[in-house]
């Protein structure tokens, strides 16, 4: 559900927000960002990502984006992310929630929405299954989706890794585009308030929509 940015606003009390969006859209860059400013407005925060978050999560990580041998089938990368998932959830999210943290994550569930069914084209319904096994009913309470567009997206990519891409990083134009159009098309039809970002703003306006977002000054 795609929120008004000018309207929408949370209780500004603790929240789990997931930070989404292609490859290279600057998501990570404003997760650091909002979780500074949380931090000097005196809230706890747990800054975490998916694949990974936990000891396990950063191994089946290096697994889905540095794996050197034959190229995975698409049902494994998704168990593989699901697995990711579900210890994050059980060891990291679920308890910082009730610890009464602020959660910010860069990438959750919408993601394998994205990457591995518009991406790759595994049945939706399979995602969805994979995704609440694994999440048993963790959901966010924010989305903060960065659109841009995949070529963009892509200069920022070499620029930052010299041409050293990691596995989704490396492949085609196109398979970025698929999963910018799966981003979108969560936004308009998941049940959860999606804030969709213009990509290409300056970051400190990033910041102060999603900021606003959360209910915070």
């Amino acid at each position: 559900m795609r929120v008004d940015p000018a309207s929408f606003r949370l209780s500004g009390g603790p929240a789990f927000v997931a930070f989404e969006g292609i490859n290279g859209c600057g998501k990570s860059t404003l997760m650091r960002s909002v979780a500074a400013r949380l931090r000097a407005l005196s809230r706890h925060v747990v800054e975490t990502r998916e694949p990974g978050g936990t000891p396990l999560g950063e191994e089946i990580r290096k697994l889905l984006l540095e794996w050197p041998g034959e190229k995975k089938s698409e049902r494994t990368e998704l168990l593989l992310f699901a697995a990711a998932r579900a210890e994050h959830v059980d060891k990291v999210i679920r308890p910082a929630l009730h610890g009464g943290s602020w959660v910010l994550c860069d990438r959750f569930l919408h993601s394998s929405v994205a990457f591995q069914g518009y991406g790759r084209g595994i049945n939706l319904d399979l995602v969805e299954q994979a995704n609440s096994f694994a999440v048993q009913g963790t959901l966010p309470d924010l989305v903060v989706l960065i659109d841009l567009d995949p070529r963009t997206a892509l200069r920022r990519i070499a620029t930052r890794t010299n041409g050293d891409a990691d596995a989704f990083e490396s492949e085609e134009l196109e398979f970025h585009e698929r999963i910018r159009q799966g981003f979108l098309e969560c936004a308009n039809s998941s049940p959860a308030p999606f804030l969709v970002l213009d990509g290409s703003l300056e970051p400190a306006a990033l910041v102060a929509s999603t900021l606003g977002a959360l209910g915070c000054p």
